[in-house]
């Protein structure tokens, strides 16, 4: 799969998605040459990863925003039946053996939510994932008041994790942000420290956007 030149300007990138808009999955992988998948289970990841070749992401699995030159970051934020996120939307990963020296102006969160490109997907079960439509993207920079949620949220959680008290940590706790286990299944496991300064082993962690949040966003874009 070849992705195509990276957008030059935002206005760029802005047009790639008015002509994405309306087409299905189907579409687009028939625009790219590639077959659609029978299903996701085995192929995680692979509507982002048509959408990001699609739109000319540059980042691949480098530590930038997808759109690197626009320090821009895409993320896929995919609908129910009744047009509403149907999930949390993961941003990064949680570094378990955090020192207390990172502030949230140099977080990686902040980093990754400074520019998002939101593209809406169908994800109906009953939906064929070949007859989903792509809905119309749009470019959402945080407002004062969300940011400062946003990094009340990442302070919090984080004193936990620095404090050794990552095991303890719910998906409950934040208003915007949360951190909720990555793996793919409870045997994967990464490296953290105790309360008592000791290294233990636990599953990986994430930091994603509450489903609220996320709806939020769309609500206010398409009032």
């Amino acid at each position: 799969m070849e992705a195509r030149k990276a957008p030059e300007t935002e206005a760029d990138l802005v047009e790639r998605c008015r002509l994405l808009a309306g087409k299905t999955l189907g579409q687009v992988a028939a625009e790219m040459g590639l077959n659609v998948p029978g299903n996701l289970q085995r192929h995680k990841g692979w509507v982002g990863q048509l959408l990001e070749y699609y739109l000319g992401a540059d980042a691949g699995n480098q530590a930038e925003p997808d759109f690197m030159g626009l320090g821009i970051e895409l993320k896929t934020l995919p609908l129910n039946a009744q047009g509403q996120p149907k999930e949390s939307t993961y941003v990064c990963t949680v570094s378990l053996t955090e020192s207390g020296r990172l502030q949230w102006e140099n977080s990686w969160v902040r980093k990754k939510l400074a520019k998002v490109l939101w593209l809406p997907v169908e994800a109906d079960a009953a939906i064929p994932l070949a007859d989903r439509y792509v809905g119309h993207g749009w470019i959402w920079q945080p407002t004062p008041e969300q940011e400062q949620q946003l990094q009340h949220d990442w302070e919090e959680l984080m004193d936990r994790v620095v404090l050794g008290e990552q095991a303890d940590i719910t998906a409950r706790e934040g208003e915007f942000l949360q951190i909720r286990p990555k793996a793919a299944h409870s045997r994967v496991m990464a490296k953290s420290w105790s309360e008592t300064g000791e290294s233990s082993q636990m599953n990986p962690k994430g930091f994603y956007l509450r489903s609220s949040f996320t709806r939020q966003l769309l609500a206010t874009q398409f009032k």
